[in-house]
């Protein structure tokens, strides 16, 4: 097949010389660089800062008359990408970007390559027209638009055919010293890069009737893949057990466990839990990255405001300070960084989790094992026999947790931990729901931080946004600013948060600070009161509020704090 378009040899140096781009000395520096590492010319020219990319590959763009095209505004198409295999796309530094009258446009990191031009034509069986892309974002979009996605349909193949050929078996597996050549692993191995690469929270894998089902979340939402065949499912789900040290015998129980895996350079605690469905065995693993550091306060994202009050009560030397919020909403990431600030050698430091997901030097980390009736309440009482100045409690889950964390904050101790509640306000009466004494809680509770984590707005596609009727009706209800000509803007789709419109979280706030009124209404049990006195209180903001401020400034959208709210979003 001949191409319409064949690349002419360009002499990037002499090219950038002529153009007094550069000069004739960082030329033979570049020259000598190159001679030494094996190189490409014009990337040592660009990492040493000689020139820059954009400025380079315009030049090329002109010289060899093609088009320069901004990958990070251009909208690909995923099965037009993957007619070319992605180990040639790696290869070559090449990524399929349309279909034009003339045959195939490709983007190239380097345009004057003839023979991976040559070669691309050979493997695509197209005429093919050449575009100059930034490499930095080629890779990017590689992979954003492969996700691995055949080696994985590849591999489940093996897998499944392995298992019909009764060749393949656990036991030998777990125990060869060549594990990683079985597909099963490979598979797994896959699974978990693209998850790190995506930067997923968590894996889902749900055998179905006929198919498996692996579902990634991402930015708090689920992206699904799906494996035609069923069979591999008991092989995957075997392997990890095995992994996480769980029983893979029994497959009638929930079971839990946890493993430590080396992915794409990085150190990835994995937790695990699995339950029987009717179909199989389902599997929910929580990825932690042990590489991440943990953030400090003034890196969540909270406005000043809270964030100065806040850190006055965590560095009050006695009292409870609680973090609420659903799974997944941010609540240990928040109590990590008040007890980074806090660690000092001054101060002694117990924490009970359930599990402990980061380790932090000088801190006494304790994780409850509920199998040896190591529970909360247990290592709650012995750890007061411990002098500490401070204590984190995972979760307040049960009266007796509750009563001791309480009269652990009243004796002189700085107690933080977390409820599953909806917001501040709701949560002094959930303590009291839980069976705790009102004055115990009034005489203890310092303050309660409620938290969401919403989606941002893509700033790649942001575009402004009109609100429907619904919209409307809606905004008007929950705010008393005037919004009728504020703008809105919401995300369209596009490569870079792969058509979601959305890219990362942010987080909301809410902080109720228990002042003497508060504690007034508490001690009395008096919900209705506690409740008008809280929204009246100086200062205090609600989750939904504070959410439309970040609309307001683009930093999410309107569909994003109306999920906040629980109202219904179309």
């Amino acid at each position: 097949m001949a191409a319409t378009m064949p690349v002419r040899r360009v002499r990037i140096g002499d090219l950038l010389v002529e153009h007094k781009i550069i000069s004739e000395n960082q030329l033979s520096n570049a020259l000598r660089e190159q001679k030494k590492t094996g190189r490409k010319l014009g990337r040592v020219l660009i990492e040493n800062g000689y020139v820059g990319e954009d400025q380079l590959l315009q030049l090329l763009s002109e010289q060899l008359n093609i088009s320069y095209v901004d990958l990070s505004r251009f909208e690909l198409d995923r099965d037009l990408v993957v007619r070319l295999p992605e180990t040639h796309a790696r290869r070559y530094r090449a990524l399929v970007l349309k279909q034009t009258a003339k045959g195939l446009l490709v983007g190239m990191g380097d345009p004057t390559d003839i023979f991976a031009y040559d070669e691309l034509v050979r493997i695509l069986k197209s005429d093919i027209e050449i575009a100059c892309v930034k490499e930095s974002d080629l890779l990017q979009n590689i992979d954003r638009m492969y996700q691995r996605a055949d080696e994985l349909r590849n591999l489940a193949n093996e897998v499944g055919r392995d298992i019909a050929d009764n060749a393949f078996d656990l036991h030998e597996l777990s125990n060869s010293t060549s594990q990683s050549d079985a597909p099963v692993v490979r598979l797994i191995q896959t699974v978990f890069e693209d998850a790190v690469r995506s930067e997923a929270s968590d894996i889902h894998i749900e055998p179905d009737e006929d198919v498996l089902r692996i579902r990634r979340r991402i930015d708090g939402i689920l992206h699904e893949q799906i494996m035609d065949d069923k069979r591999i499912a008991s092989a995957v789900v075997s392997r990890l057990k095995l992994m996480a040290e769980a029983d893979i015998s029994e497959k009638r129980l929930p079971q839990d466990g946890r493993f430590t895996l080396h992915v794409l350079d990085k150190h990835i605690d994995v937790r695990l839990a699995t339950i029987p469905t009717q179909t199989g065995e389902a599997v929910v693993m929580r990825l932690l990255d042990h590489g991440s550091a943990i953030r400090k306060l003034d890196e969540l994202g909270m406005p000043d405001d809270i964030l100065s009050r806040f850190r006055r009560h965590v560095h009050r030397p006695y009292g409870l300070v609680l973090v609420t919020g659903p799974t997944g909403s941010g609540k240990t990431t928040t109590l990590y960084a008040a007890l980074s600030e806090l660690n000092k050698p001054q101060k002694k430091i117990i924490t009970v989790e359930d599990p402990v997901e980061y380790q932090l030097p000088r801190i006494n980390q304790v994780q409850v094992n509920h199998k040896i009736d190591l529970g909360f309440a247990r290592v709650l009482r012995t750890a007061l026999r411990l002098d500490p100045d401070i204590m984190l409690v995972g979760e307040m889950r049960d009266r007796d947790t509750g009563e001791i964390g309480l009269r652990a904050a009243l004796t002189g101790h700085l107690v933080l931990s977390t409820l599953h509640t909806n917001d501040a306000v709701s949560t002094a009466m959930r303590l009291v729901d839980m069976g705790l004494e009102p004055y115990l809680i009034a005489s203890s509770l310092q303050a309660i931080l409620a938290q969401r984590l919403i989606r941002k707005v893509c700033q790649n596609c942001s575009t402004e946004k009109p609100l429907d009727p619904g919209e409307q009706a809606w905004l008007k209800e929950v705010s008393t600013a005037s919004d009728a000509s504020q703008t809105f803007y919401e995300g369209t789709g596009c490569n870079q948060c792969n058509h979601t419109g959305y890219h990362g979280r942010i987080g909301v706030y809410e902080l109720l600070e228990i002042d003497y009124p508060l504690a007034d209404a508490l001690r009395r049990n008096d919900p209705a009161e506690f409740e008008d006195r809280a929204r009246s209180q100086e200062g205090y903001c609600t989750l939904v509020e504070n959410a439309l401020d970040y609309a307001r400034t683009g930093i999410t959208s309107i569909t994003e704090v109306m999920r906040l709210s629980g109202a219904t979003v179309q």
